[in-house]
């Protein structure tokens, strides 16, 4: 039950690094939340830890492209 509990909390922190990295650092914010819910998937959180490190994923990729676009933009 400690496992479950443990894989849970990776996972929610793995998807709130994904919106953060939508909104700053999105390199940073979103490895972690690639690492956090890739570790709550090893833990036993499927497939919902997977999710979570596939938004990790999507949130950088989002957060640089609007980083890219902001800084364009803004020339």
């Amino acid at each position: 039950m400690r496992t479950a509990a443990g894989a849970r909390i990776c996972t929610i922190v793995g998807f709130v690094c994904a919106v953060v990295a939508v909104l700053l650092q999105p390199a940073a914010f979103g490895l972690a939340g690639v690492v956090m819910g890739t570790v709550g998937g090893a833990l036993g959180d499927r497939p919902l830890g997977w999710y979570s490190a596939a938004s990790g994923v999507v949130g950088a990729l989002i957060g640089l492209v609007l980083a890219f676009a902001v800084v364009h933009l803004a020339r």
